[in-house]
């Protein structure tokens, strides 16, 4: 294993694909603290600021890295949106987490060497420079491999504070609307994908 240190990890995801994201903890065992929002964590009748506030404050808070598990919808999301800004965000009470994220089987860049841009959460793009990157994306592993997930997980923490990361966007105030595979409009060419 790249390094025997176990980190607490949360998890942004699209309710959609909230299977891999309970199968990602189930695979990853012991080697990380699961920070995740789970069912019934948050009363969908919050206002969007008590919302991400709680977001923010009860579960990204003492995370150290952030994975964003990326499906055919997940750059739509308003949450996933808020818990990358809360995420790049350093503060006292909140120092910035590291970032990456897992291209899920379903998406349509899996297994492609290439990740569109607009097919990925917008303040996840911003942060994926070839030259000067705050944040990698992978491939889901088949077969999974918890070794080398820690690996990514290990690098993202250890990047954290060696690369100042882009987290100008406004935050999201609803989410998109329209088919998912049109993605977001960009000029942005396309991403390498790690492994």
């Amino acid at each position: 294993m790249a390094s025997t240190k176990r980190h607490k990890v949360f998890v942004s995801f699209h309710e959609q694909d909230r299977k891999f994201c309970k199968l990602f903890a189930n695979q990853m065992g012991s080697a990380l603290v699961d920070r995740s929002v789970q069912e019934g964590d948050i009363d969908p009748k919050l206002k969007v600021a008590t919302t991400r506030a709680k977001i923010r404050d009860e579960f990204i808070a003492d995370a150290s890295v952030t994975v964003v598990l990326v499906g055919t919808c997940t750059w739509r999301r308003r949450h996933v949106d808020w818990e990358i800004g809360s995420s790049l965000t350093d503060t006292e009470e909140n120092p910035r987490c590291g970032l990456i994220g897992i291209l899920l089987p379903t998406h349509p860049d899996y297994r492609s060497s290439r990740c569109h841009p607009s097919l990925i959460p917008p303040r996840f793009a911003d942060n994926l420079e070839d030259q000067n990157y705050f944040a990698r994306i992978y491939h889901w592993p088949s077969p999974w491999n918890p070794q080398k997930v820690h690996g990514w997980i290990h690098a993202a923490f250890k990047r954290r504070d060696k690369v100042n990361p882009k987290n100008s966007r406004h935050p999201f105030g609803k989410n998109w609307r329209g088919p998912c595979a049109s993605g977001w409009q960009t000029n942005a060419s396309s991403k390498h994908v790690l492994e």
